[in-house]
């Protein structure tokens, strides 16, 4: 079988192409570098850490605040950031949607297990407590004396859970 003889194809014409996924990535990754240039130049004063892109939909981009605060600045600013967006996407991204996500950067915390079970539980009350009770109870409604006078009775056990 004869060898057919083929050179090699030049990758770089896959990332310059105007088709392809490839080619779709990088136009995004362009338009996000172009976006936070045109954020960071508009609002100066806009801390990093409380914003980011959040997505691009069919003509428009998600921007996720941390608070209603950094939320409110960047719409003050929204008309001019649009206007800066368009020219520089050639009108391929011409809306801004601004999001306020609390929570994004905070990481949940769970707590620790051995803290939770070095504290034996307690479920007596002393018996100055109960006598307190027991007195109030005797002026008390009907339905809260009752109430008064069970939460009383804790006072007499406790040895009886350990």
């Amino acid at each position: 079988m004869a060898r057919k003889s083929k050179s090699p194809s030049d990758m770089s014409l896959l990332i310059n192409s105007n088709k392809g996924t490839l080619a779709y990535i990088t136009e995004k990754t362009n338009s996000l570098n172009i976006l936070n240039d045109i954020v960071r130049q508009t609002c100066p004063d806009l801390p990093q850490e409380v914003w980011h892109i959040a997505n691009f939909n069919n003509n428009s981009v998600v921007i996720e605040v941390n608070s209603s605060v950094w939320s409110q600045r960047l719409q003050f600013e929204r008309m001019k950031i649009n206007q800066q967006l368009v020219e520089a996407t050639q009108g391929k991204y011409s809306q801004i949607e601004i999001k306020v996500s609390p929570y994004r950067n905070k990481a949940r915390v769970m707590p620790a297990q051995a803290n939770v079970m070095s504290v034996p539980p307690t479920s007596y009350i002393s018996e100055k407590t109960a006598n307190e009770l027991r007195s109030i109870a005797k002026n008390a409604p009907k339905g809260l004396k009752e109430k008064l006078e069970k939460l009383a009775q804790h006072a007499n056990k406790p040895n009886s859970d350990q």
